[in-house]
């Protein structure tokens, strides 16, 4: 029986990869984000009969699926970015959660039977987070002004904590029936917020000087998939925020790449990466079109086109809920800014802010944080309402990822907004400074060199002032390349992609260039290292 129900998982598993897989490049071919394709997908495949039931279980999304997810969006975020837009980030990882809690609280009381005002509360919680895969997957393919994505990506690598923060103590309000004090809900905020970057940062630093010790790309990485559950895990263990602590961990350890990783972890880990997270966020998107019939099976009064008409309802007040609060946001954001932090930024139009406003699309946490919610209170009684809020809360996601998911595009289109993918300015700089610094290195080397070795210094000389050339629009480098001593020139290359990594990684400390521009540049050089490497081998 025990190895009957083995493969029946691995069945289960094996046809859900192969749904993911098929769905997604449907999805590739019809141009539209693939978590909107695998949430329908899933949602009509769980209305055939005979289809196999699967629930979602809240402790595998919080404990497996969600800290790679959330390690991976981390570490590959521009902490320089990050930091110059911290003012909005907070504001809508803060305001906003705090803003729809009181909101939905609020009109819970007036829309939906047999609320209170503490199960609205519940419930705006569980809401309160966003999921901004579909969004920023629409917003780099239109070619979105940076400065909007680089928002909604700090935005959703916050507010889960906040989120489920606030879910925490909205939940102690309706099991006990007891309000936490202010002296008590401000200091528990600290100790979560304060303690959780504490406790990851002291995670990415351990990692960090393991990873020094070791020039092993198998280990490297294998030490990389770790370092979430690490983080998540301490951070559990002493009752901080897992997903605080895995976000600074990720951050810690994304901006400290560059110096601990070696050649083959950084290109081969890339690749692994990004596999793992498109399978967990494959899956976990699939899952959720899978839940109606569990969702359903919760709720047993109320008839369904009553329950279709709540979950509109509800979630129009949770869409319209962000947008009456992104404007005023974007507004104070832009005045402390100017005022406090003194950042030469241009007042956000109205267009960018409704943009903003009109991707606060939900995702599995807002769902895995409603299945998580308690059978029973206190007192023994059933939790008030709990079928009916995991009902609101399925629709709430669906409606926001298919209904904003597939009219994004035309919006932004539409309001101007799309780009055309414009060069980076930061690139093109970091690119001549590397030249730059290449020949200045060649040219002194030269000069020490034997006689023999001259011309390929002088044909290096012209590659890079070519290269240089180019990028400052003048074409009138030599063409050519004439290798005398392949060996030598080996060598020499090898000292100039040093030369031109520490370039870029100075610039990348100055604030010059971010961690994303630092990060394409890095693999370029790690490519040209890599085929050097096996051409020394054969």
């Amino acid at each position: 029986m025990h190895a009957a129900g083995i493969h029946s998982v691995e069945l289960v598993v094996l046809v859900s990869l192969v749904l993911v897989v098929a769905l997604a490049a449907l999805a590739n071919k019809l141009q539209v984000p693939y978590p909107i394709v695998l949430v329908v997908g899933g949602l009509v495949l769980s209305l055939f009969p005979h289809t196999p039931r699967i629930e979602l279980n809240p402790e595998v999304v919080f404990l497996v699926i969600l800290p790679p997810l959330l390690f991976s969006a981390a570490f590959a975020t521009s902490w320089r970015d990050f930091r110059y837009n911290l003012v909005s980030i907070i504001m809508l990882a803060f305001g906003l959660v705090g803003f729809t809690v009181f909101g939905v609280g609020a009109a819970a009381r007036w829309i939906l039977p047999h609320f209170d005002w503490r199960m609205g509360l519940v419930l705006g919680a569980v809401v309160s987070t966003t999921d901004a895969i579909a969004a920023t997957s629409i917003a780099h393919r239109l070619g979105l002004p940076k400065r909007i994505v680089d928002v909604l990506e700090g935005e959703s690598l916050v507010n889960d904590a906040t989120g489920l923060l606030a879910l925490e103590f909205t939940i102690a309000l309706v099991v006990t029936g007891q309000t936490a004090g202010v002296a008590e809900g401000i200091g528990r905020l600290l100790y979560l917020v304060f303690g959780s970057i504490a406790i990851g940062l002291i995670v990415g630093r351990l990692i960090h000087f393991l990873e020094l010790k070791i020039v092993n790309a198998p280990i490297e990485i294998t030490m990389s998939l770790i370092a979430p559950y690490f983080a998540y895990l301490v951070a559990e263990s002493a009752r901080a925020s897992g997903v605080m602590a895995t976000v600074a961990c990720g951050l810690y350890l994304g901006h400290k790449s560059s110096l601990f990783l070696s050649t083959g972890a950084r290109l081969t880990g890339q690749a692994v990466w990004d596999t793992l997270t498109f399978i967990l966020n494959g899956f976990v998107f699939l899952l959720i079109g899978f839940q109606l019939p569990y969702v359903l099976s919760t709720i047993h009064t109320h008839h369904l086109p009553e329950l279709i008409l709540l979950g509109l309802l509800f979630s129009g007040v949770v869409i319209l809920l962000r947008m009456i609060w992104t404007f005023p946001g974007a507004i104070f954001s832009y005045f402390v800014r100017q005022r406090f932090f003194h950042q030469n930024e241009t007042r956000p139009s109205s267009r960018a802010i409704f943009i903003v406003g009109w991707t606060g699309m939900r995702g599995v946490v807002a769902l895995a944080a409603a299945i998580s919610l308690p059978r029973v209170l206190q007192n023994g009684s059933a939790f008030p309402e709990r079928g009916v809020i995991v009902f609101l809360t399925f629709c709430v996601i669906f409606v926001t990822l298919v209904l904003q998911g597939l009219t994004l595009p035309p919006l932004i289109r539409a309001l101007g907004l799309a780009g055309g993918h414009e060069s980076n300015t930061e690139e093109e700089e970091a690119r001549r400074e590397m030249d730059k610094a290449a020949l200045v290195y060649l040219e002194h080397s030269r000069e020490d060199s034997p006689e023999e070795f001259v011309p390929i210094y002088d044909e290096l000389i012209r590659q890079h002032q070519r290269r240089l050339n180019a990028l400052e629009g003048n074409d009138s480098a030599e063409p050519g390349f004439r290798s005398q001593d392949y060996q030598r020139w080996r060598e020499v290359l090898q000292h100039v992609r040093a030369i031109q990594r520490a370039t870029a990684l100075n610039l990348r400390n100055e604030n010059r260039i971010n961690d994303e521009v630092m990060r394409k540049l890095e693999r370029e050089i790690d490519l040209v290292e890599a085929r050097f490497i096996i051409a020394g081998r054969a």
